[in-house]
């Protein structure tokens, strides 16, 4: 079974908006039948590249899930009118739903695969005792190449997880699983950028309010101003330009979308 893929208005991409029930109900879903998942987020720096990287944007059609993160993505498909209930009860960034993975039906094998070697078994720690049934294993992912690549490749089949996190950061995670999808054994692959660190405790939260009211990018503007400086200030022109320029193109003649 599909899940309905909805288009977000003004931005010109799809995402399947889920609440945390309905998500723990789909990786059930997916635990049950053993097959290979990807589970993906969409919000304005991963429309940004979507909308301007070819294999980006392939991954992102052909992933199963597409969760709606981050407050400008969520906001525009609340104008769909096709919520139920809050709008912001679909807003699902990485750490709103991983508390909920002790409800997932069958899960007994996590993977953590990301970040340095301290948040990582500090991940792996938080993991266990959130789903103290399953074994959760870690490989870290600092200094990330083609050798360590091929070695997690090979530790992913020796472990042969049910669930796999990975925090790589985007668009890193995204590309890895471009040219490694194929190659993975069978398993749910979530991309989950910083939430290794944050599970660990080594990277803040921002307060809950803070996120309800879509002001945490303040909150990682203030805390990480050289890691999201650009993405928060300067990257919304760009996504601009890009929407701008794709309506240029699809009104000339002979031209199509």
């Amino acid at each position: 079974m599909a899940l309905d893929r909805q288009r977000i208005p003004l931005l010109e991409v799809e995402a399947t908006p889920l609440r945390v029930p309905e998500l723990v109900d789909e990786l059930s879903r997916y635990i049950r039948e053993g097959s290979k998942r990807t589970v993906l987020g969409h919000n304005l720096h991963s429309v940004t590249l979507t909308l301007s990287d070819e294999g980006f944007r392939t991954l992102y059609q052909q992933s199963d899930v597409v969760l709606l993160d981050g407050a400008p993505v969520l906001w525009l498909w609340g104008r769909t009118g096709k919520a139920e209930g809050p709008v912001m009860d679909y807003r699902l960034g990485s750490t709103d739903w991983l508390p909920a993975l002790d409800q997932v039906q069958g899960l007994e094998r996590i993977a953590v695969l990301g970040a340095g070697s301290a948040a990582n078994a500090g991940a792996v720690r938080r993991l266990q005792s959130l789903v103290p049934g399953a074994r959760v294993t870690g490989f870290p992912g600092e200094g990330w190449n083609e050798d360590l690549e091929s070695k997690a490749l090979e530790w992913l089949h020796l472990e042969q997880p049910q669930l796999v996190l990975l925090g790589l950061g985007m668009p890193l995670q995204e590309k890895v699983l471009e040219r490694r999808l194929n190659q993975m054994p069978p398993a749910i692959y979530c991309a989950v950028g910083g939430a290794i660190e944050q599970l660990a405790g080594f990277q803040k939260l921002a307060p809950r309010w803070l996120g309800r009211l879509g002001l945490e990018w303040a909150w990682r503007l203030l805390l990480h101003p050289r890691r999201v400086a650009y993405r928060v200030l300067g990257e919304p022109w760009v996504l601009l330009w890009l929407l701008a320029s794709r309506r240029v193109k699809r009104q000339l003649p002979g031209r199509r979308r």
